[in-house]
C-alpha cells in the first residue's frame, strides 16, 4: 500500500486491473461516517455520502480534526465477499475521496494491501483515476473501477474507464450504462481472473 509503484513485475496479459473506491464499495462504512458527524452534533438527516471530507466537514460547519477524532474505523467492515475478492487479485488499487489518515488506518486494520492508494490529499479535490492509472503504469482499457456513486461513474468516465456498480451496496443507484455486479467476486469475470 503505498502511492509509488509496487514492486510486482509487470507481465504482458490481458487481464485488468481492478481500481476500486474505498467506502461504500469495498467497505461498508456509512455507519462510521455518519456516527463520527453525529457525535459532533449532527443531524443524521444533514449527512450525505461520497463527498472529499475537508467539503463535508465545511459544508456542516465543522473541522476535519474533530471529525477524525470522533471517527471510529473499527465500525467500518467490509462487505461479504470483499475480502475473498482483495486476495484473489495479482494487482489492484484504491482511488478514494476518504481522507487519508482513516482511509490509510482501514487498509491497515484489514490487511489490504493494494499496489496504489491514493486519497483525497493527494487529488487535492474530488479523486480522479489518470493519477492512479500513471502510477500502476497501464492505460484506461486496462482498467476496471469499481465503484458505487455518480462521482465514481464520472470520475470512471472523464478517465475512460470502465465502470462497474458496487450493487451490493443498497445506496448504490444503477444508471443504464452501468455493469452492476451483485457480488464482488463478480469482478473477476470482468477482468479476465
Amino acid at each position: 500500500m503505498s502511492e509509488e509503484q509496487g514492486s510486482r513485475p509487470k507481465s504482458a496479459t490481458t487481464r485488468k486491473v481492478a481500481v476500486c473506491d474505498l467506502d461504500g464499495t469495498l467497505i461498508d462504512s456509512d455507519a462510521a461516517l455518519a456516527n463520527a458527524f453525529v457525535a459532533l452534533g449532527v443531524d443524521r438527516e444533514e449527512i450525505t455520502f461520497g463527498h472529499v471530507l475537508a467539503d463535508e466537514c465545511d459544508r456542516l460547519g465543522l473541522s476535519v480534526e474533530d471529525y477524525l477524532a470522533a471517527y471510529d474505523p473499527t465500525q467500518a467492515l467490509p462487505f461479504a465477499g470483499v475480502t475473498e475478492l482483495v486476495t484473489s487479485l495479482d494487482r489492484w488499487a484504491v482511488c478514494s475521496n476518504k481522507h487519508p489518515h482513516s482511509g490509510r488506518a482501514e487498509l491497515e486494520r484489514l490487511q489490504w494491501h493494494p499496489e496504489v492508494a491514493l486519497f483525497a490529499d493527494f487529488f487535492g479535490g474530488p479523486k480522479q483515476l489518470p493519477p492512479v492509472l500513471r502510477l500502476l503504469g497501464i492505460a484506461p482499457d486496462q482498467v476496471i473501477f469499481l465503484g458505487d456513486t455518480a462521482h465514481d461513474r464520472r470520475c470512471a468516465s472523464d478517465a475512460g474507464v470502465t465502470f462497474a456498480l458496487a450493487g451490493w451496496n443498497p445506496r448504490a443507484t444503477a444508471h443504464s450504462s452501468d455493469i452492476v455486479l451483485s457480488h464482488p467476486l463478480e469482478l473477476l469475470e470482468l477482468l479476465g481472473e
